[in-house]
């Protein structure tokens, strides 16, 4: 159409003025006379007769410079410019609505957003976690029809938030997947699934950050209705001005001898039908740009809430997002929001959990599992299962298992399943983070007896485990101390009525008041407190039946009088202290039943002689102190069957030990002695005897008469040979003799064959 003809002009005749003023205008009027119509032929007198008009003596040339003139001075900017404008105004919609599609910082989110949708919708994974919802239990499904309606009394009111939103409304109430395409999934497409979580966490982390994607909509879209306004302005105003016949004075008088020309504007008849038309289509385009600019500001689009997908599906933890991602869903409800339910699979963590123990029931079978059985301290047969990521439920398939060790696992749920282990007794939790079933809190409640419960904060400890009634044993490792907050404490065990071994590894500055509530029926208590100071402990005076007590690493300077009250007490402990007199230890006479007492690993540096008066005692150590004399009164307590004085400064063994006629352990590791005294081979039910590392130059021959020795450590000493007598000692193997192989060989060949052989 630009390309057509523009205008068309002739000279225009203009009637003269009353003075004839000008010669130009006389000889221009008589040449826009009109011409006298040819005389009509006689049929008598038949003559050819030349038609005349008037003549301009205008040539080609002319008429085209009249005609470019005319189109530049005298018609209208709008007639002349239309089809231009036209094609601008097209160019500015089209770059206001693709511009966002090829700028960085937007286009790649949208890319990226359609490919993961596309893939979250396809895959077998979405089919198989919405079908297994369609096939939940009815029971389940009323609790969430009662849900749904409470929820849509509380979206009826005058503030309805997220919940109100419109975009998930014309979702059917039920989605039944074809159960014949919600098979097992293969590890490939466990796999894609898995790849797909993590995409989608990613995705949803880097978009939520910001909102450029709704803000350059929102721009465009207000750009395009001030564009649709201006349009409509100046198109309705000027669209009159595109007239068929146009009026041209150009004062080229003297090139042309005309003034006056009357131009036709070829296209003024179609660009006035296109303008209407245009008008027409731009007001239809204006209109939708109105209802997507009423669309933007009516709803919170940078905000999306899956209520109604919670709701139907009953993947509670489905969570709402917000900024771009919130607004790029908003945009593909526009177009279904099929896509959005089944997007919304991969935000749910209960879904990834669900894939992520259907890859681990594939991964850990049960024949895998009981390659992994070993028996523990307690001999009892343990499963251990270290940094997985989750709990497999083929664990509860075995069901001879007798101890459960979850260690580092993140989000273990115990499922009602566990009921299958009937020889379950003891569980471990090593730094996990454990959520537990009703049915199997209730199993656990019956058959639990130890719980070991390892953790970095308080908050970490299971709530549950308050109330397993019938627990026996409870050991707990970690930070108990005042950095953590006032509310978080550990609560009252008083309900573990069953509870007779309690074991706290912490950082305690005192008993805690749990402890108290179950000291009348407790057996058996072990502080080990890592170094910090433990004081106010009046409270064990309240542990009436209290047969053992572990305080160690407490940095105790003095033994703690309130121990003097347990007239039940059986064992002490005060391992890793910082204990250097013991002089209160004539209290120790009070306790009646007290057989075992360890004061290892302090600074000790001499034994009291009021030590006589523990008769009953009959374990006893000293190891890794600083003595260096032995009172002969020790040996008064003639009941000990274990001696325990390795690591110290002692150089002289006193003969009185040969008193100790139930004598089965005696260690003297790591000291100084230069010389065993005789009647130490009196003790003749000495088993173990640890000498090594001493200034012995001699080992007395009379040490055949222990023959019921069966462990001789002498290695680190200063022995030229090993007596003969050796050969007496009958339970004495190779295997039980810690001695240099050059030392041993000095022994008689038969006595080394009789000791090599089991």
């Amino acid at each position: 159409m630009v390309m057509q003809d523009k205008i068309i002009c002739l000279p225009k005749r203009v009637q003269p003025s009353q003075n004839h003023s000008s010669v130009s205008n006389v000889s221009q009027a008589v040449a826009s006379t009109t011409p006298l119509p040819p005389p009509k032929p006689s049929p008598t007198n038949p003559v050819t007769v030349e038609m005349k008009g008037l003549k301009t003596d205008l040539d080609l040339q002319q008429y085209s410079f009249i005609n470019q003139m005319c189109y530049e001075r005298a018609l209208h900017w709008y007639a002349k410019y239309f089809p231009y404008l036209v094609l601008i105004h097209t160019l500015v919609f089209m770059l206001c609505s693709n511009f966002w599609f090829k700028f960085p910082g937007s286009s790649s989110k949208i890319e990226h957003f359609i490919s993961i949708l596309g893939k979250c919708f396809d895959s077998p994974w979405t089919t198989r976690a919405l079908s297994e919802v369609s096939g939940e239990d009815s029971e389940d499904k009323d609790n969430r029809k009662n849900n749904m309606s409470r929820s849509n009394t509380i979206q009826s009111g005058p503030e309805g938030s997220l919940v109100n939103s419109q975009s998930l409304k014309s979702i059917p109430e039920k989605f039944v997947v074809d159960k014949s395409t919600a098979g097992a999934l293969d590890k490939k497409e466990g796999e894609q699934a898995k790849a797909l979580f993590e995409k989608v966490k990613k995705f949803r982390l880097h978009v939520e950050e910001g909102d450029i994607l709704y803000a350059m909509y929102v721009r465009q879209t207000v750009l395009k209705v001030i564009k649709f306004l201006i349009i409509i302005a100046y198109n309705s105003a000027l669209v009159s001005k595109v007239q068929f016949t146009v009026d041209c004075n150009v004062d080229i008088q003297d090139m042309t001898g005309y003034k006056n020309f009357s131009c036709n504007h070829t296209m003024a008849h179609l660009f006035s039908k296109l303008s209407f038309c245009y008008l027409c289509f731009v007001s239809i385009y204006g209109l939708t740009c109105l209802y997507t600019l009423y669309w933007l500001f009516y709803r919170s689009l940078r905000e999306y809430s899956f209520e109604y997908v919670r709701q139907e599906t009953g993947i509670d933890d489905i969570p709402d997002v917000k900024n771009d991602f919130a607004f790029m869903l908003h945009m593909i409800d526009q177009y279904d929001p099929l896509y959005s339910k089944r997007f919304a699979v991969f935000l749910s963590e209960v879904s990834e959990n669900k894939l992520k123990q259907l890859n681990l029931n594939n991964e850990w079978t049960p024949d895998k599992l009981r390659q992994k059985l070993q028996t523990n301290a307690h001999n009892r047969l343990e499963l251990p299962l270290i940094m997985l990521s989750g709990l497999p439920d083929t664990v509860f398939e075995i069901t001879e298992l007798q101890s459960l060790k979850l260690e580092i696992i993140k989000n273990v749920m115990i499922p009602a399943t566990i009921a299958q282990l009937d020889n379950l007794q003891e569980l471990s939790l090593h730094q996990c983070s454990v959520k537990i079933h009703s049915a199997a809190l209730s199993f656990l409640k019956e058959n639990l007896k130890v719980l070991s419960v390892k953790f970095d904060d308080m908050r970490e400890l299971p709530p549950w485990m308050y109330g397993l009634r019938n627990l026996e044993e409870l050991y707990l490792v970690g930070s108990l101390s005042h950095d953590i907050p006032k509310n978080v404490t550990l609560e009252s065990l008083r309900d573990l009525k069953s509870l007779k071994i309690l074991s706290i590894k912490s950082n305690v500055s005192k008993i805690p008041q749990a402890v108290v509530d179950v000291s009348s029926h407790l057996q058996k208590m072990c502080i080990h407190n890592d170094g910090t100071k433990l004081v106010m402990l009046n409270n064990l005076k309240k542990m009436t039946n209290l047969t053992e007590l572990e305080l160690v690493h407490c940095d105790l300077e003095r033994i703690p009088h309130a121990v003097f009250s347990l007239l039940s007490l059986q064992e002490l402990d005060l391992k890793e202290n910082n204990l250097k007199s013991i002089e209160e230890i004539v209290s120790f006479q009070h306790l009646r039943k007290l057989t075992v007492l360890k004061l290892w690993h302090n600074s000790i540096t001499y034994i009291p002689e009021h030590i006589k008066k523990l008769t009953s005692l009959e374990r006893l150590s000293f190891s890794h102190n600083k003595i260096e004399v032995l009172p002969s009164h020790l040996f008064l307590c003639n009941k000990i069957r274990y001696l325990d004085l390795s690591y110290n400064d002692i150089r002289f063994i006193p003969p009185e030990v040969g008193v100790l006629q139930s004598l089965q352990y005696f260690s003297i590791t790591c000291n100084k002695v230069e010389s065993l005294p005789d009647e130490l081979y009196f003790c003749k039910k000495l088993k173990t005897l640890k000498i090594g590392k001493n200034s012995l130059s001699v080992l007395s021959p009379k040490i055949g008469n222990l023959l019921f020795l069966s462990y001789l450590d002498v290695k680190g000493n200063h022995f030229e040979v090993l007596p003969p007598e050796l050969g007496d000692c009958r339970a004495l193997k190779r295997a039980g003799l810690v001695v240099e192989d050059a030392l041993f060989e000095t022994l008689p060949s038969d006595v080394r064959e009789q000791m090599k052989t089991e």
